[in-house]
């Protein structure tokens, strides 16, 4: 029975990987910050679907939490099948603004998201990478963004490390296709998530944005036909998605800017 490893498995997307995982019969080690949560779920999954699953209790916003988790993992001499670095999150507002309004985003929160959505999701990529290579066999997914694809004003920090895991999988994959081990980078939309809530998004622009939130059991599933076809990347969430990941294809980055600049930008700014 294979075995996934996946970060920020106590909600959303990572919640919803390891329900579907477990239903295909994978043995999982999950791993997120809330202790509770992660229980609750290993609990709910053991006792269900009949696998086997750990819990590692880790902030992988940590310096060197990657590490940590890997020498668990070989510690406990459990074999990672499959990969997926889901942890991540993202922040709302102006990068910088003047000091009499202090609404810029904290400096600090910003140097954590970096080492969240990428630091980890690198770390965590090379160490179990080696053993895959190793056997010839194994997957990663590393979940990205339709942010990925374009500058994003008010969520310029975001966007970017989102580019970044996307331009880094896409190369994985290349290294690593004619080896047997697939990588796949998962670019979902909108999702039914705590994404808008942590990123302090305005309550008035969350819910008057008009795109509808895609559930997270529906990104799973589209991300493992992709897998399954050793694709580098999926888009999900639909047309709508798809156009805006293929809009800077069509027009010029500087109109595509601006163009984001004023959906985002709130009645105050």
């Amino acid at each position: 029975m294979p075995t996934a490893l996946i970060t920020g498995a106590s909600g959303g997307i990572g919640a919803a990987f390891s329900a579907e995982l477990a239903k295909r019969q994978h043995n999982l080690i999950l791993v997120a910050r809330s202790a509770d949560k992660l229980q609750q779920l290993a609990a709910k999954l053991q006792q269900e679907l009949k696998v086997q699953v750990e819990v590692i209790v880790q902030d992988l916003s940590a310096p060197g939490a990657g590490t940590a988790v890997f020498d668990t993992v070989v510690k406990k001499g459990w074999t990672v099948d499959l990969l997926v670095n889901n942890a991540g999150f993202g922040d709302y507002g102006v990068f910088v603004v003047s000091e009499a309004l202090e609404e810029d985003r904290p400096l600090a929160k910003q140097l954590t998201m970096v080492q969240l959505n990428i630091v980890a999701l690198v770390e965590l990529s090379h160490l179990f990478l080696q053993g895959m290579r190793q056997r010839k066999a194994g997957s990663i997914i590393n979940v990205s963004s339709i942010a990925a694809f374009q500058p994003m004003p008010y969520l310029s920090m975001y966007a970017a490390t989102k580019a970044f895991v996307l331009s880094f999988s896409e190369a994985l994959w290349a290294e690593n296709k004619d080896l047997g081990i697939r990588v796949l980078c998962l670019c979902p939309g909108p999702t039914e998530s705590d994404f808008f809530a942590v990123a302090e998004f305005p309550k008035a622009m969350a819910s008057s944005s008009g795109q509808k939130l895609v559930p997270a059991t529906e990104v799973v599933r589209d991300a493992l036909k992709a897998l399954d076809k050793n694709e580098s990347n999926v888009v999900t969430g639909g047309i709508p998605n798809q156009i805006i990941a293929n809009m800077p294809r069509l027009m010029p980055r500087e109109l595509v800017v601006k163009s984001i600049e004023k959906v985002f930008r709130t009645k105050e700014e």
